[in-house]
Order: structure tokens, then sequence, then C-alpha cells
């Protein structure tokens, strides 16, 4: 090539393993120090905002005895930040496996098997009695069912010659249409009273989350936490695309697999703790793209987390102490996602 000849345009393969690839030793030039900067300066930002938010939650028009008022708003305080860290990390997982920044993990249809599940129980025994049922008891069922059905689809769609992520995202949404189509039958045929007792049960509420259940949902969390926080430089090299993540020694069924078994377990905490969620997650993980500036899960999953937590606890906050409103914050933080998607769909539509 001549001296004269024009630099190769760089291709879109090596920009994105430039932002997956870690940080440039301490020897780098001096250039790429504030972009490299940038997500620390980030998460210390989000990290003193979720501080504030939480502190503000417990002490904001507190009335009455401390020692009552602080851990009653301490358990809500942690289930907040429980139901937030697993449907942001768990979107930005499901979102990396399926190199699809406009899916959510209830795409898999789990909000619908969610649904089916409370409608048929009142279906079968009533609420009263379904009321009466130990809820750690009721808490595991829900959670082990929802994990075992993403169990078996994994299973039998990563074996043999049909590993396809496509075939694993149709036939969620399928899954998802048939229970929403069974929950509704089910509906017509209880009675009104029934109905007007498990129509609370199938809308998110953060404001009525049954603490007796944070202990096993903790416990739940953090083991899947464990298994992701280890391969988090494996899921950098998924960004890469399959043929470039084999190519590079990572095992991608297997990853893939791991990665799908650790979304259901946290939407499954999620969703039997506050009910279903569709559009947050996808606002939170977006958002946090758009801070951190970097495709680092080890930047991007804290990001994603803190952005979750800032929203729901600051949210329940100025709408219980300041507004003094009873509005469900899931409306609120349901609209914004839904715009969120609407965006996205809208700009890949001009591209």
């Amino acid at each position: 090539m001549s001296p004269d000849a024009p630099a190769a345009r760089p291709t879109t393969t090596s920009r994105t393993a430039a932002d997956v690839v870690p940080a440039p030793a301490a020897g780098a030039s001096a250039s790429t120090a504030p972009a490299d900067r940038r997500p620390a300066r980030v998460l210390a930002v989000l990290g003193l905002v979720a501080a504030l938010c939480v502190v503000g939650f417990l002490t904001v028009d507190a009335r009455g005895a401390w020692d009552f008022v602080l851990p009653f708003r301490g358990v809500k305080v942690v289930a907040l930040l429980l139901v937030a860290y697993a449907i942001a990390v768990s979107t930005v997982l499901f979102q990396t496996v399926t190199e699809n920044r406009i899916l959510t993990p209830s795409i898999m249809g789990f909000d619908a098997l969610y649904v089916a599940l409370q409608t048929g129980l009142v279906f079968a025994v009533g609420s009263a009695r379904l009321a009466a049922v130990d809820p750690h008891l009721r808490f595991a069922v829900e959670v082990l069912l929802m994990v075992g059905l993403a169990g078996l689809l994994f299973r039998w769609l990563f074996t043999g010659a049909r590993r396809s992520l496509h075939l694993l995202l149709l036939a969620g949404i399928v899954i998802g249409v048939l229970l929403r189509s069974v929950s509704s039958f089910l509906q017509r045929l209880i009675d009104p009273n029934e109905f007007a007792v498990l129509q609370d049960a199938l809308f998110a509420s953060f404001n009525a989350v049954d603490t007796e259940l944070l202990g096993l949902a903790a416990l739940l969390v953090a083991g899947a936490s464990v298994v992701a926080w280890r391969e988090r430089r494996a899921y950098d090299v998924l960004l890469l695309g399959h043929p470039t993540a084999t190519v590079l020694g990572v095992d991608h069924a297997r990853t893939v697999t791991r990665v799908l078994v650790v979304v259901a377990v946290l939407v499954s905490v999620s969703t039997a703790l506050v009910g279903p969620v569709t559009f947050f997650g996808l606002l939170v993980a977006h958002l946090a793209y758009q801070l951190v500036g970097s495709h680092q899960h080890r930047h991007v999953l804290p990001a994603a987390a803190l952005l979750a937590a800032i929203t729901l606890i600051g949210g329940q906050a100025v709408l219980e102490h300041v507004l003094g409103l009873d509005t469900a914050l899931s409306v609120v933080v349901e609209l914004l996602g839904g715009l969120v998607l609407l965006t996205l769909l809208l700009r890949e539509g001009r591209r």
C-alpha cells in the first residue's frame, strides 16, 4: 500500500471489540484516560444519588419514634433494592445473549406464566384458601415453576441441532400467548368477587411487598449473582457475536444457557415479589448504556442496578412522602419504559 493511500475505515466489529476489551494498563496514553474514567465517575455519581434516595426514603416526613420508623421503612428499602437489582441485571444479561437492545425477559412468557399461575390457583382453590397458604411455600412454588419451565425450554432448544436463540424467542412468545389465552378463559369463569381479589395480584405493586419473603428472595438473588459475576468477562465476548465468541474460546451454548437460567431465577424472584413488570428493565438498561458509554458488563450491570434503585426508591419516596399520592409507581415506570421502547423502535426503523 502506498504512503498516500487512505487508512481503512474501522468495521463495526472492530469498534465493538475495542469497547469490550479490558481497560488499558498504567502505561497507556493519556488521551484514553478520560474515556476510561467515565464509567467510574458515572458509577460514583449514581451510587451517591442512590444513597441519598435511601436516606430520603428513610427520613423524609418521618413521624413517631425512630426505632419504629427506621426498621419499618428499612425493610421496604431492602425489598425495593432486591427487586430493582433483579430486574436490571436480568434485562441487561438477556439483551446480551439475544444481541438485541429492545428485548426484555418478559418476552419469554414469565409474566404470562405468573398471571396463569395466580389465575389457576384462585380458580382451583379460591382466594380465601389461597390466602391461608404459607407465603414461603407459595413463593417457593411460584419460583420453582417459573425456573422449571425455563429450564425445560432451554434444555430442549439447546440440545442437538436446535441451538437457536430465534427459536427460543419464538417459543417464548407462543407460550406467552397460550398462557394469556388460558388465563383469560379462566378469569371469565371465576366468581366476580374472586376476580376482584385476583386483580390485585396481577398488577405490579412496589409498596405491597411481602417482607416475610425477603430472606429467601435474597438467597436466590445472591446465588444467581455469584454465577453471573464470575462469567462477566465472557459476557463481554458474547457481544461480538456467536462466531467471534466461539473463535475466542467461549463455549457459546453453555454460557448462554447459564445466563438464561440466571435470568429465569432473577425474573422469577422479582415477579413473585411484586408482580409482572414489562418495560422497567428496558428503561434502566437503556439509560445505563447511555450514561456509562461502555459495553463492559463490569460497568453496565452496576449502573443499571443503581439506576433501578434510584427509580424505585426515589420514585416511591416522592409519591408516598412528598406528594402523598396513592398512585402505583409501576404505572409511571411502565409508561416511561414503553416510551423508551417506542423510541428505540423508531430509531431502528430510520436506519
